[in-house]
């Protein structure tokens, strides 16, 4: 079977589970903020399913270069399997606590971020390097899905319920592991080239950030996804409440709806297209397009014009995620996949949280006050983007906007990013 075959329905079985895992993430939350109307503990089993995911990352990638990688991927989704599948037998036994829903995020986080860094260190393998961007864009659809996951979600809640959520994810979960098991992979893809780490495993927690630090080319990038990420996050954290300023849940059902086919379009002209072949320039040219559509978020209170904005913000992803992973995959030495991709998604991810903390707060007591009709900005800034309701938010997100375009500078800017592509791998 060729390689190319393989990785397609290895990518459909994530994708696949992806989904259901995304639809069970919206209905328990769904379930927390409905039974305890609390903000606090919705907020807690966000934090529950982000921060694991950024500090897992070293871990996972020393098990990537150690053991089998078919069977850490089988492994990972089989313990999330299982935690989905305990959480709904307390639901459907009416013992279902919001600390299982806690303790069932963090763990799916750990496995769900075991199963990306296999897929992508086995992603090379599988994939000639001049297919890698392609086959980046369509790992993104299934960010897709997440976003578009609340509008599907909750279709199926009037349908079958939140325990036919749980028993759909569940069957996703038995289709990926089952074909896993049933797909034969070359050696070479499922053992790391070179036989995997000889170090210790505390040594090898360091390893990656020290291959990164020696090839300081690689550590740019992943410093330019870092901030990439802190700029989508800040948006990702706004954008919901500026939509409901001015529009009911169901506009917010329809919008978020309208930015997953974004992602999903991205992530399937990338399939097609396969990138820029200056992927750096395409890059940081694709950054600062994405934050020109942040700016048109903050024009005016439109449910169709953020809309717009949102699907053409959100298409842009796969294309800097897709270009700025393969680039990272080509050139990191094939025995140091795991562990390198490992550290840069702990580096890339730490901005997440941090964003998630500082915008909300900002929004809320800075920016909202500022451009109240009364404000101390309403006279300047006001009459740019409005006053009133939301618009501190829309500021917030046109700083953002800034930030973004800030970092899509340095990217196309600085020449230790240019030439990184030129470049062979090394190891430390």
């Amino acid at each position: 079977m060729p390689d190319l075959i393989r990785f397609g329905i290895i990518w459909f079985s994530s994708l696949l589970s992806g989904v259901g895992s995304s639809l069970t993430g919206f209905v328990l939350g769904v379930w927390v903020y409905q039974t305890t109307n609390s903000t606090t503990l919705f907020a807690l089993v966000m934090l529950s399913g982000l921060i694991p995911a950024i500090l897992v990352g070293p871990f996972a990638g020393v098990l990537v270069d150690r053991f089998d990688r078919r069977r850490v991927l089988i492994l990972s989704d089989s313990v999330t399997a299982v935690s989905t599948g305990i959480q709904a037998l307390l639901l459907a036994t009416g013992n279902l606590q919001v600390w299982h829903i806690c303790a069932g995020s963090f763990i799916g986080a750990i496995c769900g971020t075991i199963h990306m860094t296999t897929y992508q260190a086995m992603t090379p393998l599988l994939i000639p390097e001049r297919h890698l961007a392609r086959a980046n864009g369509l790992m993104q659809i299934t960010v897709a899905a997440q976003i578009a996951a609340p509008l599907a979600a909750g279709a199926l809640l009037g349908a079958i319920g939140m325990a036919g959520v749980l028993v759909l994810d569940l069957a996703t979960y038995a289709i990926a592991v089952g074909t896993l098991i049933v797909l034969r992979l070359p050696a070479a893809v499922r053992t790391p080239p070179g036989g995997g780490s000889a170090n210790a495993p505390i040594a090898d927690l360091l390893y990656g950030w020290r291959y990164l630090t020696a090839r300081r080319d690689l550590l740019a990038i992943v410093l330019a996804f870092t901030g990439f990420n802190f700029s989508f996050a800040v948006a990702g954290v706004l954008v919901q409440p500026l939509i409901l300023s001015f529009g009911s849940p169901a506009v917010l059902g329809v919008l978020m709806f309208a930015g997953g086919a974004g992602v999903f379009a991205g992530g399937l002209v990338m399939g097609v297209w396969g990138g820029p072949k200056r992927r750096i320039r395409g890059m940081g040219l694709f950054m600062l397009l994405g934050s020109a559509f942040l700016v048109l978020h903050t024009i005016r209170p439109s449910p169709l014009l953020v809309g717009v904005a949102a699907a053409c913000f959100l298409f842009t992803l796969p294309v800097v995620h897709g270009t700025g992973n393969a680039v990272l995959q080509s050139r990191i030495d094939p025995d140091a996949l795991g562990r390198v991709l490992g550290t840069a998604h702990t580096v890339g991810g730490a901005a997440t949280p941090f964003a998630y903390l500082l915008a909300g707060p900002l929004a809320e007591y800075v920016t909202e006050p500022l451009l109240r009709p009364e404000g101390a900005l309403a006279g300047n800034i006001g009459l740019l983007i409005g006053t009133g309701p939301g618009r501190g938010i829309a500021f917030l997100i046109l700083i953002d906007a800034l930030i973004l375009a800030a970092v899509a500078a340095a990217v196309l800017t600085v020449p230790r990013l240019r030439r990184v592509e030129t470049l062979a791998p090394v190891v430390a």
